[in-house]
């Protein structure tokens, strides 16, 4: 079953592009990976997802249920962290916090208060006085206290420390154990590679890939590093190159007897030819427009 389905979904600002004719469907259960830099169009989609700015054109669906004529209905069982995270200053967290709940009509005060214990977070202070880590730490409580079927989180760890990045990540993959669906808008491609399933690639408001994490990653080229010289011979088609004094390191999509001869004519001391990370396919895919699947 389809938690979220969308169909053309477009969305304008005036003659500025936000997302166009989008497909998309992230299944129940699933921890998905949206990627795309700033400005590709992940918030866009997010928010009008959520009914907080409406489409142009298109249609979606969250829970089979229609983003425009049934809002209401879907965002009970939602959780939305947004990239940024703005509170009513002079309010104090446990104030915040509490308000959330009311809002959604129920008592969330233990799963509260177990939040606020692993994420550190200090709720008698008010939130004009918080750094922009602990302000995400309240966005996180007031979007996971009442146990959503779907969390929908865009740029989530923003602000947070490394340690605390681990915990929020540590929640996540309870909540995804017990069942509920988890949609992850990033930049970070470890955050995608370590914790998706699948994941869409967006850019310029348009989808050019949809895939499993692991398929996503596959690609004929290696990265090779030679040591003992620091340049890339001439015969060798590279992309990528990075170079220091005594190696070179670079993608190679070509004939592997071609680099194996060329590499035993070189005065180097080894080679070492690796899968490439996902953030150099990810920029492959920039390159070349990627296919949508």
């Amino acid at each position: 079953m389809s938690i979220i389905e969308t169909k053309k979904l477009t969305k304008y600002y005036g003659k500025s592009r936000g997302v166009i004719e989008l497909d998309l469907n992230v299944d129940e259960g699933e921890f998905f990976g949206f990627i795309g830099p700033n400005g590709a169009g992940k918030s866009t989609t997010i928010r009008t997802l959520l009914g907080l700015i409406y489409p142009t054109s298109g249609e979606a669906e969250i829970f089979g249920k229609d983003i425009v004529s049934q809002k209401t209905e879907i965002l009970s069982d939602i959780g939305y962290i947004p990239s940024e995270a703005t509170f009513y200053n002079g309010m104090k967290v446990r104030d915040i916090i509490s308000l959330s709940a009311k809002m959604r009509k129920t008592d969330c005060s233990d799963e509260a208060k177990k939040l606020c214990d692993r994420l550190a977070l200090d709720t008698g202070k008010r939130v004009d006085e918080l750094s922009l880590g602990n302000r995400k730490k309240v966005s996180i409580v007031c979007a996971l206290q009442h146990k959503p079927k779907l969390c929908i989180l865009d740029e989530p760890t923003s602000g947070l420390d490394p340690l605390m990045q681990k915990e929020f990540f540590d929640i996540l993959k309870e909540r995804h154990n017990d069942g509920a669906t988890i949609f992850l808008s990033s930049h970070v491609l470890f955050e995608i590679q370590k914790n998706c399933s699948r994941a869409a690639i967006i850019k310029e408001g348009r989808l050019i890939a949809l895939d499993s994490v692991e398929n996503l990653s596959k690609t004929s080229a290696k990265r090779v590093t030679l040591h003992g010289v620091n340049v890339v011979p001439e015969n060798l088609s590279a992309k990528s190159v990075e170079a220091d004094a005594e190696s070179v390191s670079f993608l190679y999509n070509g004939d592997i007897k071609r680099l194996l001869e060329t590499a035993n004519s070189l005065p180097i001391y080894d080679m070492t030819i690796t899968e490439p990370d996902l953030d150099e396919i990810f920029m492959h895919y920039y390159e070349k427009g990627g296919e949508s699947k």
